[in-house]
């Protein structure tokens, strides 16, 4: 069985900013994802396990769909979708924003399980 897949730095523009002027045009932002798939046996099939690529298409979606003033929000609401919508045991969304000059980036990570059945 595997770990965890992880995509690293996926660049995306969304909209997200406390002030209004920040989410009036989207932004540079760049996700890193890992995750924890529920997987008994791989075969060396793409079907016994997480398709990294379907996940990247499903978080640029997610992301130019909606907009948040906070990266914690977006960080949490991505993690909750992807949990749904994936045969996933865990999940971690980094979201890296650029708007301090002093800084490289802002970042905060959301992780989440599915509950135990």
């Amino acid at each position: 069985m595997i770990d965890r897949i992880h995509i690293e730095q996926l660049e995306l523009h969304g909209r997200v900013g406390v002030p209004d002027s920040e989410r009036a045009e989207p932004q540079r932002l760049i996700f890193s994802v890992t995750l924890w798939p529920k997987i008994a046996e791989l075969h060396d099939d793409i079907a016994n396990t997480v398709n990294y690529s379907a996940v990247a298409e499903r978080v640029k979606d997610f992301v130019g769909h909606h907009n948040y003033k906070l990266i914690e929000t977006l960080a949490e609401e991505t993690a909750a979708h992807l949990l749904a919508q994936f045969n996933l045991r865990k999940v971690a969304v980094e979201v890296r924003k650029f708007v301090l000059p002093d800084a490289n980036y802002v970042s905060v990570t959301a992780v989440r399980e599915r509950e135990a059945t």
